[in-house]
């Protein structure tokens, strides 16, 4: 087991791994840029290395400047979280070169699944559904428009490398593909530093239903049920369950074992999520496979009595998977809500500021994931999530009541945050039911903000 791990990360799933490290035994570093300087990530750790100043680009993804802290402080590893580094296998070659254990799925497999025109061909090639669409990249727009026609409109055009619900257009008709396909290739450079894109065909509020896997050195990979993941806004995420109140337990056995043949199909090791879109009458394609940790992790961890963080530290040990696919039991259910600084009344622009009053919710069934306290100044450069809040309860009504609960003991003030927003998503009529799909934020959109 190791010694000491670099956490090449902020924020919340910084504090989460320091904290998982922590109950292991095993000293931790942080990195910070100049802007993180006072973040709670940087306090936590048992040493902090500023690597930079505020812009990622300089910090963050400096792969150099984490490389260097990490053998500064003599950390065996470095577990890169989310976003970021977490899904470059550039990076992974280079911890190889230094001696450093990368917390993450071998190169070889990033490369394959983090690239979304070949994990398509990857999973077609594994037996697992896919999304009509194009056979790889399209490199020209008379590419698009021959491709699109073949597919038939309307076809999402989407980034070949990234994620997070960036690089992403619609067009319902030959007349929107051009900008949709030049919108998509700059917003994917400028996002990913790779303007590629591929095309799927465009399916009509189907549910997003992803299989969390995990997969050791020794040959053994298993599945942890699923997230449903269909409350969106512009394709980010808002809202995530386990398990799913649209898909039965046949469903999901049936795309748990074509995740883990997928993630077998490339000689996968650590967490990885397969991710699937779900058409009403329960057929599924593969859409993406997130080769990293997920922010909705927490849910699948509270209905499995699983840490999923400290298992994928064991894995990148050497270690054996603690559990065969068998000894899975699911118990419960989880509600995750994101909670995001940003004014929902202001076209959900960002708001970054000093926290001047604060309130954490707590109780029975409640988990909140955050950096933030009292005086934390929120930085205008990064990501605008503070805080996941994490409800479970031995069935549905009662875990979303529990997360009313939270959520109106929730208090943020000297920054707008979507609290408001998200109770308005939990007090909704559709969602208590469970018959929501990926529209329900275009059809209630409007309610949901007169609500907050």
């Amino acid at each position: 087991m190791f010694d000491k791990i670099l956490v090449a990360n902020r924020g919340e799933i910084a504090v989460t791994v320091i904290r998982a490290a922590r109950d292991m035994g095993i000293r931790t570093v942080a990195v910070c840029s100049e802007a993180d300087r006072d973040a709670l990530h940087a306090q936590m750790a048992d040493e902090c290395v500023c690597i930079g100043p505020a812009s990622s680009r300089d910090s963050y993804l400096n792969m150099q400047a984490v490389l260097t802290a990490a053998l500064m402080t003599g950390a065996q590893a470095i577990h890169p979280g989310y976003g970021f580094l977490s899904e470059n296998p550039s990076f992974a070659r280079l911890c190889k070169k230094c001696g450093i254990t990368f917390i993450s799925p071998p190169d070889t497999a990033m490369e394959r699944m983090g690239d979304k025109a070949t994990a398509r061909e990857t999973a077609t090639q594994a037996g697992v559904p896919v999304v009509p669409g194009s056979a790889g990249v399209v490199a020209t727009l008379a590419d698009a428009q021959r491709e699109a026609g073949r597919i038939g409109y309307p076809v999402m055009v989407k980034a070949s490398a990234g994620g997070g619900g960036k690089g992403m257009r619609m067009a319902r008709d030959v007349a929107s593909l051009q900008a949709a396909f030049q919108n998509a290739q700059a917003e994917a450079l400028a996002g990913f530093g790779d303007d590629r894109v591929y095309l799927e065909r465009f399916m009509e509020n189907p549910h997003h239903i992803e299989i969390q896997v995990m997969a050791d050195t020794h040959g053994q990979v298993v599945h942890l049920g699923e997230r449903e993941c269909s409350i969106q806004r512009r394709n980010q995420k808002l809202v995530e369950e386990a398990g799913s109140p649209f898909a039965g337990r046949d469903l999901v056995a049936r795309m748990g074992e074509d995740a883990v043949r997928l993630a077998r199909s490339v000689g996968y090791v650590g967490a990885g999520t397969v991710e699937f879109l779900v058409d009403g009458s329960g057929s599924y394609y593969f859409m993406e496979m997130n080769t990293r940790i997920q922010v909705e992790h927490p849910v699948t961890e509270a209905v499995t009595g699983t840490n999923l963080i400290c298992e994928q530290i064991r894995i990148a040990a050497g270690e054996p998977l603690s559990w065969r696919q068998e000894d899975i039991r699911f118990s419960g259910h989880a509600i995750e809500c994101r909670i995001l600084a940003e004014s929902p009344a202001a076209d959900f622009r960002p708001s970054p500021g000093t926290i001047t009053s604060l309130h954490i919710p707590g109780g029975a069934g409640i988990r909140v994931d955050s950096a933030m306290y009292h005086g934390y100044v929120i930085p205008p450069y990064y990501d605008s999530m503070i805080a996941k809040v994490i409800a479970y309860a031995p069935d549905r009504p009662q875990a979303i009541q529990r997360m009313r609960r939270a959520l109106t003991e929730f208090l943020v003030e000297g920054i707008q945050t979507n609290i408001e927003y998200q109770l308005a998503i939990l007090r909704n009529p559709d969602f208590a039911a469970g018959t929501y799909d990926i529209g329900f934020i275009g059809r209630h959109g409007a309610s949901l903000l007169e609500q907050s």
